[in-house]
């Protein structure tokens, strides 16, 4: 059902998945010094993802299958140059999102797991690169699609992502102590601000890494497979 503002049910289910996840992630995210102490590290790194991986899942089947409910705010899909943007906004959403974690061995729970003090990289552009990764695309796939579900959607994600900036901060504070303050006076959560003022200086040898080459690759893929992937998520009744 549809009220006067465009509002459907699948707008009220989003925003409770949203929360679920965000619930789950980051909580097993600060429970993680007690969880890690009880059953070890590996074996938390399992949990945490076979808890987060199938909610992050379900997210992302809802979200294409209702990106169109709701009403239209704007409808650009045929201008000019949008789908370009989209795209490019997209890929550099990417590079943002991903080398974030640039240990995969320990994503697997194959090395063990760490919290990591990064100050090298993308770091150097953003102390929070995930929270700006996310924000593009959030930004380039409202512009896209245009509908109140998508907008809600966005918001959402971006107010997760805004807390998990204070959140991720205060448990590498408990963790480093006053490593970290050095390292958070030396860096900045807004792009690129920490480099204009002169606190940072870019080490483009830093960037020759498999992560990023593994996310441009990963781009690629899915700009190959979109198609494939809208019609994969549509057979599921949700």
């Amino acid at each position: 059902m549809t009220d006067f503002f465009g509002w459907t049910t699948s707008h009220t289910v989003m925003l409770g998945l949203l929360l679920g996840f965000a619930i789950a992630h980051s909580g097993l995210a600060a429970l993680r010094p007690w969880g890690e102490g009880k059953i070890g590290p590996r074996l938390y790194r399992v949990l945490f993802a076979l808890v987060s991986i199938p909610l992050a899942t379900v997210l992302i089947i809802y979200f294409f299958n209702h990106r169109y409910d709701g009403a239209m705010l704007w409808h650009l899909q045929g201008v000019p140059g949008v789908k370009p943007t989209v795209w490019i906004l997209s890929a550099i959403s990417f590079l943002f999102l991903y080398p974030a974690t640039f240990n995969l061995l320990e994503i697997a729970a194959i090395a063990r797991p760490e919290v990591h003090l990064f100050e090298t990289g993308i770091i150097r552009i953003t102390r929070h690169p995930q929270m700006v990764g996310q924000i593009i695309w959030c930004v380039a796939h409202t512009l896209w699609l245009g509908t109140t579900f998508t907008l809600v959607t966005s918001l959402g994600l971006i107010a997760h992502h805004l807390f998990a900036v204070w959140h991720g901060d205060r448990r590498l504070a408990a963790k480093y102590g006053e490593a970290f303050t050095a390292a958070k006076a030396r860096t900045a959560i807004v792009p690129f601000r920490a480099l204009l003022d002169g606190r940072q200086t870019l080490v483009w040898s830093e960037f020759f890494r498999p992560a990023y080459a593994g996310v441009i690759l990963f781009t690629l893929l899915l700009w190959w497979g979109h198609p494939w992937l809208m019609t994969v998520t549509a057979r599921v009744p949700w």
